[in-house]
């Protein structure tokens, strides 16, 4: 059956259909990528950079239609679709250079005569499981290392926006060796059922906790090595700054980015009590000022949510937040636009406590709640009091802070006098509930994932 995608920005408009990958072909798709990776496996390392790295020059030659599909399927403005192209060819270029670095160690024997040392071969078929937020830049961030490392993949988009893995399949038809990445397309059902496949060898999943924990135990059945990339309750500590309006600026960036829509958006302002005041003006104002538009209009900032549930979702967070006492300082309410739309305002909200949902929950949507603190303890305490460990900001001068922060903040990514955005070479890694397994996207760390380890014992003679 046909997948037709609809744009969030007007829902009443079908921009691509797309033919689902028929299950009983599933045999078949695995079958095909095990045969391929024998022989890319074979190559050396760095000629397979080099074949990569002309792969990833295709995509950028095709980098508008990229955006583009983006855009009229997911919903974000073009200038942040183009905006996570580059930064995805940027990460990918990294992952490219990592095809020349050492892939094993050299240890001291025990035994004389003895060369010892360690070496890392390419872990087989991959299957990357993507999140419809970011359907381009998560599918390169498990489709570059895998390749690089000598494995194939098997890239399922999200059935929102399957629009940039399609393009990616086309370039990688016309630039890689046949099989060595292939693409399928369908419902979550497909995912799951690769992911029980035993011809896989590892997954890579992007999305939620609750499908992240139905994907890992349908890899454990066969011992399929596992990384999850799962949610966020990301905390911004405002402590002191000496520039309160840029603080304030980058954190509304953050917050708001792809309409909230990232698993590193900072949620919650934990705020000094005497910079309260000032931060709930300060974000209410500029978010009262962000025109929400389609994302198809060159210069909109931020765009629609990508689908009605995401909307039902968000609405109803505000709501119970709003009946539990927390107070609307700007937004809060759906969006009526010419063409329909899932338009949510962006919304602040203040006098959120620690224990409501709104403040223990992802969102996933342009919300951001406001809890105040008195002291440094607590206001660790509060950064801490979530199930999540994906990113977590603290603007601060005060270098006894930081030093605690980056010490005690429980979060995969810290970010300090800083919004949560993440730089290109390195790891991109959660604990606690955001993660499970070791990187499977971005940095050195990705080798232990794509690559399975060998220790090896050399001799001249008996």
């Amino acid at each position: 059956m046909p997948i037709e995608i609809h744009n969030p920005a007007a829902p009443d408009q079908i921009v691509a259909t797309y033919d689902e990958t028929p299950d009983n072909t599933l045999d078949l798709v695995v079958a095909r990528a095990r045969s391929a990776q024998i022989k890319w496996a074979a190559l050396p390392q760095p000629e397979r950079g080099v074949m990569v790295a002309n792969f990833v020059n295709g995509l950028e030659s095709r980098a508008e239609e990229i955006v583009r599909s983006i855009t009229v399927e997911m919903g974000k403005p073009l200038a942040e679709a183009r905006g996570e192209a580059m930064k995805a060819l940027g990460e990918a270029r990294a992952s490219v250079a990592r095809a020349n670095a050492p892939i094993g160690e050299v240890f001291g024997s025990q035994t004389p005569g003895t060369v010892s040392y360690s070496t890392r071969r390419p872990r087989g078929v991959i299957l990357g499981i993507n999140p419809w937020n970011f359907p381009f830049s998560t599918p390169m961030r498990k489709a570059i290392p895998a390749l690089v490392y000598g494995n194939t993949i098997i890239l399922k988009p999200a059935s929102l926006t399957p629009g940039a893995v399609a393009l990616m399949a086309e370039v990688a038809a016309d630039t890689l060796p046949e099989n060595v990445v292939q693409a399928v397309i369908g419902r979550g059902a497909l995912g799951q059922a690769l992911a029980e496949h035993i011809g896989v060898d590892a997954v890579s999943f992007t999305g939620s906790v609750e499908v992240g924990k139905r994907v890992a135990i349908a890899a454990a059945g066969h011992l399929a090595e596992i990384s999850l990339e799962l949610g966020g309750k990301n905390p911004v500590i405002l402590n002191d700054s000496s520039d309160l309006d840029r603080a304030l600026d980058q954190i509304l960036l953050a917050a708001f980015a792809v309409c909230g829509q990232r698993c590193t958006a900072v949620s919650r302002v934990i705020v000094h009590r005497d910079l309260e005041q000032a931060a709930v003006s300060g974000l209410a104002a500029r978010a009262a000022a962000m025109e929400p538009m389609d994302g198809m209009i060159e210069g909109a900032k931020i765009g629609p949510l990508a689908s009605v549930q995401q909307l039902e979702d968000v609405a109803g967070f505000v709501t119970r937040a709003v009946s539990g006492g927390a107070i609307v300082a700007a937004g809060g309410h759906r969006l009526e636009m010419p063409g329909g739309g899932y338009f949510y305002a962006p919304t602040i909200l203040s006098g959120v406590k620690r224990d409501m949902e709104i403040a223990r929950q992802e969102v996933f949507g342009p919300v951001l709640s406001l809890i105040a603190y008195d002291t440094v303890d607590e206001a660790l305490s509060i950064a801490n009091d979530t199930a999540f460990g994906l990113s977590s900001c603290l603007y601060s001068e005060h270098t006894d802070l930081v030093e605690r922060f980056v010490a005690e903040s429980e979060s995969g990514m810290l970010h300090v006098n800083a919004g949560s955005f993440p730089e290109n070479h390195l790891p991109f890694v959660g604990i606690k509930d955001s993660s499970m397994g070791v990187g499977g996207s971005n940095g050195p760390s990705t080798i232990q994932f794509y690559t399975t380890e060998h220790a090896v014992y050399r001799r001249a003679s008996v």
